[in-house]
């Protein structure tokens, strides 16, 4: 009896063993898929203020949809690639700051605060918010599904 409690016990022992490795190389590639993404995120603000509308197409999915700071716009793929040429606004700058990102298998969640600056009508405007992205894997790739921003106080 002492040698069968023993090897079920062996046997608990080692598949939480393995089990905790499977949860570090998980996190390891979590790490990876992040850092990735995290720099796909920077692409984007960076594609948006040089009016890049090449990149923002290879950084999007098809299915994107965009909802506006207010709630009041949303917008497919193409109504946002085409809002980034034909906008009022001047952008000088986008920066994102605080950025988070979860891993959820071929889904990779950001949430952050950003910072634009630019000018409307001839007048400075500063947006400061939250945003919240939800990036795909598609192919061999990520684009950004989904994104979200609301103003702050």
């Amino acid at each position: 009896m002492f040698a069968a409690l023993a090897m079920i016990g062996a046997g608990l022992f080692a598949t939480g063993f393995v089990g905790k490795l499977e949860a570090q190389d998980r996190t390891s590639d979590d790490d990876g898929i992040a850092a990735k993404v995290m720099s796909l995120e920077t692409l984007w603000n960076q594609a948006e203020l040089a009016q890049d509308i090449q990149s923002l197409d290879h950084l999007l999915s098809d299915s994107f949809v965009y909802v506006d700071i207010d709630g009041s716009l949303l917008r497919n793929k193409t109504e946002f690639i085409n809002s980034v040429t034909s906008r009022a606004e001047h952008i000088e700058s986008i920066r994102s700051e605080a950025m988070l990102s979860r891993v959820h298998g071929d889904a990779v969640i950001v949430t952050g605060i950003y910072h634009e600056k630019g000018t409307l009508k001839g007048k400075p405007y500063y947006h400061h918010g939250r945003f919240t992205d939800t990036w795909v894997k598609e192919g061999s790739g990520w684009l950004c599904a989904s994104s979200q921003a609301t103003l702050m106080k």
